[in-house]
């Protein structure tokens, strides 16, 4: 159970620094820039991949963090890095877990 507390905690402080860096970052008002942010995508596949396929606690909450840090941004920013960190991160379970 703590396990989960443990996951929500990392997500959500992931999230606030995700969103206090997109401030930082981007000072438009609104979506400027819809190029694709190569930063955020591999820090989104990364956490993706960590919180899905580490079976650690501590690695899970690396994960989470990271992918919380991309989710957290801008309304507009990094929901395409989001969108492929996931699925990558879907792909690599299924294969890891359809070869046993």
């Amino acid at each position: 159970m703590l396990d989960y507390l443990f996951y929500l905690l990392t997500f959500v402080i992931g999230s606030i620094l995700g969103l206090l860096y997109s401030y930082k970052l981007h000072g438009e008002p609104y979506v400027a820039d819809s190029s694709l942010d190569i930063k955020a995508l591999i820090i989104s596949v990364v956490g993706w991949v960590l919180a899905f396929n580490s079976g650690n606690v501590i690695l899970g909450g690396i994960g989470f963090l990271l992918a919380g840090f991309v989710m957290g941004e801008r309304p507009g920013y990094g929901r395409k890095e989001t969108a492929i960190g996931l699925a990558i991160a879907i792909i690599i379970y299924l294969i890891l877990h359809l070869m046993m």
